[in-house]
């Protein structure tokens, strides 16, 4: 009989790691890409997780915690700057400067004074300066709300870790093509790289902290 994976898991793979002091909410590629039908990257998982995604953001500009948003776009032409990574995954080319789908979901656009950085590749800590920006905010938790579950989250989620930071994923606050890769991912994050908690639980973990100016 074979064992179930948290049986297989227990006591190794299992431990939490909690939230932190110091927060920030970091909101990957919540792009219109992903919530247009149509869109070759449309994943119809995504738009929940974008209306889902308002109520934290809410929360987070309450707490006066830093907000931080990420896109993904590239230089038309000969695409230098996507490199190997656009070869493998060509639909990106949509991603360039001024096309809509490369717009962020209205629901969730960034506020004045909240971070927008560009990336082009799937961490949003690889070619970017957010491990710099979270360490000048002294922040030790980075709540990841976005997409993909098994793509740009999951990678951002395991650079947060290697950069010294608590990374905390909001199930329902994430987003995939298809419910397989999206479970699968979580199950991994919450495994070796972080926390996977409820909407309830960041929450209230948010309205608790002291306000910051």
């Amino acid at each position: 009989m074979t064992e179930s994976k948290q049986h297989n898991y227990a006591g190794v793979f299992d431990n939490r790691i909690g939230f932190g002091v110091r927060p920030a909410l970091l909101c990957v590629d919540f792009v219109r890409a992903y919530t247009t039908e149509g869109s070759p990257l449309f994943a119809p998982q995504v738009i929940g997780a974008v209306r889902e995604t308002v109520e934290v953001l809410k929360a987070a500009r309450s707490a006066g915690i830093p907000v931080i948003h990420t896109n993904v776009c590239y230089t038309p032409g000969a695409f230098l700057d996507g490199g190997v990574w656009l070869k493998k995954l060509p639909a990106l080319k949509m991603m360039v400067p001024g096309a809509p789908l490369a717009e962020t979901c209205s629901e969730v656009r960034p506020a004045p004074g909240e971070p927008v950085l560009t990336k082009h590749y799937a961490s949003a800590f690889f070619g970017t300066s957010l491990a710099a920006l979270l360490t000048a905010a002294q922040v030790d938790t980075c709540i990841l709300v976005g997409c993909s579950t098994s793509g740009c989250i999951r990678a951002s989620a395991v650079d947060a870790v290697q950069h010294g930071f608590r990374a905390i994923v909001i199930r329902e606050c994430v987003g995939d093509r298809h419910p397989d890769p999206h479970e699968a991912n979580l199950f991994d994050i919450a495994s070796k790289y972080g926390d996977v908690v409820g909407k309830d639980e960041a929450l209230a973990y948010l309205a608790g902290l002291p306000r910051r100016v």
